[in-house]
C-alpha cells in the first residue's frame, strides 16, 4: 500500500467521529463500522496489506482470542478523539475513548501497513502494548511488540515518498476490493485448471494407449494358432521352455514366446489359448472402454471451460465441494456432485451416470435436462421440500455448462422425477414440465 494513498485515506477517515463496532471477519481482516453505517475493512496480511470497502463480506467465524476480546471491549461504541499518521510512515493511529460514569479511558488503535511487520496494536494512554494481532520478540525485530512493554516508534523514513493523488478515495477503496477478488479468482482458476489439466492429460494418455481392435483380433487368431501348433507337436516340445521353435503347417519355422516356463506342452498350449481368449474379449469390449474414456475426456474439457468462464469465487467453490473422506464411501466416477446452498445437485458425466441418476432418484427429486437436445442429466435432491427457483436456475446452468462449450441462450426443462419415463438407456419421455432460459453470454 502506497504511503500517499494511506495519507489520503486518513483524511477520508478523519470525517468520522465514532467507532460503532469492530471485529475480525477473517484471520487477517478487521471490519470497522464508523458512525453506525459506514463500513471499512482493514486487510492486515503480511507484505500485502490495504484498506477496502465492499457491500457484503461474510464473516468466516467468531474470534475469541485475547486480542479480539480487548478489541471489542476497548473500541466498540468508542469516540474517535484524533487520527494521525505516525512518523510519516505507513502507520495510522486512532486515539479513542469510551466514556463511563467514573472516568474516560484513553486507548490507541494502531494499524501498521509495514510489509513484513504488518500489525494491529492496541495501546494504553502511555503507549504500552495491551494486545496485538501479532506479537514480535527481539529475535525477530529490534522493535518488540509484547504485552506490558512500551512500544518504540519506527525511525523516520530517510526519503520523501512520491505523491499519487486519488480522484475519488471511496471509489479507490471499492476498487481495492474488486482487484483483490479478481486476483484471488484468477489464482483459484489457475490452481483448479492445473488440477483438471493433469486429470485430462492422464485420461488422454490412457486413451492413446488403447489397443487397436483389429490388432487384438489378429493376436487372438495368432495365439490360437500357436496353441494348436503346440498341441500338434507335443512329442517334440521339451518342458520348461520359454521359447519354442516349431515347424508350421506350411513347413516354415515359427518362434513362440510363452512369457513364462511351463512343465508340460499341454500347459503351454493352454496358456496360449488363454492369451487368445483375453485378446478376443478385450477386442470385443474395447469400444465400451473407448466410449467411456471419450465421455470422461469430454466431461473434463467442459469442466475446464466452466472454470475458465466462472465469474466469481463462489462459482469455483460450488464446482469443487469439499470431499468427505471415508474409506467406506467410494466416489462414483460416472456422477459429479455439487452443493448449492446446502442442496445436493448431481450431474451425469456420461450415459452410465445419467442412467444411474434416473434409476436412483426419488419421485419428488427435481430432474433437469436441456430442451430438445442431448445433454447431461441433473438431479436435485429435495427431501420433499420445495426448491427455490434460484437453486433450479443454478443447477440448470450446470446442466448447460457440462453439455456445451458455445456461449448463448439455452432452454432447459425441469420436472419432478416421477414425471420422467425411462425409454431406452438414458433416453426419456416427460410431459408435465416447466422451462427456464439459461444465458451464458
Amino acid at each position: 500500500m502506497k504511503l500517499s494513498h494511506l495519507k489520503q485515506i486518513t483524511l477520508y477517515l478523519q470525517n468520522f467521529t465514532k467507532i460503532s463496532a469492530i471485529y475480525r471477519v477473517s484471520d487477517t481482516i478487521i471490519k470497522i463500522s464508523f458512525d453506525r453505517d459506514e463500513e471499512l475493512y482493514f486487510e492486515m496480511r503480511r507484505s500485502d496489506s490495504f484498506i477496502f470497502k465492499t457491500h457484503t463480506y461474510s464473516r468466516s467465524k467468531i474470534y475469541n482470542a485475547p486480542f479480539d476480546v480487548l478489541l471489542t471491549k476497548r473500541f466498540n461504541r468508542s469516540n474517535i478523539l484524533s487520527l494521525e499518521i505516525i512518523n510519516g510512515d505507513k502507520i495510522i493511529r486512532f486515539k479513542t475513548s469510551v466514556a463511563s460514569a467514573y472516568k474516560q479511558e484513553i486507548t490507541y488503535l494502531q494499524f501498521e501497513f509495514t510489509g513484513k511487520y504488518t500489525n494491529i496494536i492496541i495501546l494504553d494512554e502511555n503507549l504500552v502494548v495491551l494486545e496485538a494481532l501479532r506479537h514480535v520478540d527481539l529475535l525477530s525485530s529490534f522493535r518488540e511488540v509484547k504485552v506490558g512493554q512500551k512500544l518504540l516508534d519506527i525511525p523516520t523514513a530517510p526519503f520523501i515518498a512520491k505523491e499519487f493523488p486519488l480522484d475519488d478515495v471511496e471509489k479507490y477503496l471499492y476498487e481495492q476490493n474488486s482487484n483483490e477478488l479478481e486476483q484471488k479468482l484468477n489464482s483459484l482458476k489457475k490452481q483448479k485448471i492445473s488440477y483438471l489439466t493433469k486429470k485430462l492429460t492422464k485420461l488422454q494418455k490412457l486413451y492413446n494407449s488403447l489397443d487397436n481392435e483389429e490388432n487384438l483380433y489378429s493376436d487372438a487368431e495368432l495365439y490360437k494358432h500357436y496353441g494348436d501348433l503346440v498341441l500338434s507337436n507335443m512329442h517334440t516340445v521339451a518342458p520348461y521352455q520359454r521359447v519354442i521353435k516349431l515347424k508350421d503347417y506350411d513347413s516354415k519355422e515359427v518362434e513362440i514366446d510363452l512369457l513364462k516356463s511351463y512343465p508340460s506342452a499341454s500347459m503351454m498350449s493352454n496358456s496360449l489359448f488363454s492369451r487368445s481368449k483375453k485378446a478376443k474379449q478385450k477386442a470385443k469390449y474395447l469400444h465400451i472402454e473407448k466410449k467411456s474414456l471419450e465421455a470422461k475426456i469430454e466431461h473434463i474439457k467442459l469442466f475446464i471451460n466452466t472454470v475458465q468462464e466462472a465469474g466469481s469465487i463462489d462459482k469455483i467453490t460450488l464446482l469443487f465441494p469439499k470431499r468427505i473422506q471415508s474409506k467406506k464411501i467410494k466416489q462414483n466416477e460416472a456422477i459429479e456432485s455439487f452443493f448449492i446452498e446446502g442442496y445436493k445437485v448431481q450431474l451425469g458425466k456420461n450415459e452410465k451416470g445419467n442412467i444411474e441418476l434416473l434409476e436412483n432418484a426419488r419421485a419428488k427429486d427435481i430432474w433437469i435436462h436441456m430442451k430438445e437436445r442431448p445433454s447431461a442429466h441433473v438431479i436435485i435432491t429435495t427431501d420433499k421440500q420445495n426448491i427455490p427457483i434460484h437453486i433450479i436456475q443454478s443447477a440448470a446452468r450446470l446442466c448447460v455448462d457440462f453439455t456445451i462449450f458455445e456461449k448463448g441462450r439455452y432452454l432447459v426443462d425441469y420436472t419432478p422425477r416421477r414425471e420422467v419415463s425411462i425409454q431406452n438407456g438414458a433416453n426419456v419421455l416427460y410431459n408435465k414440465y416447466k422451462t427456464i432460459e439459461v444465458d451464458t453470454l
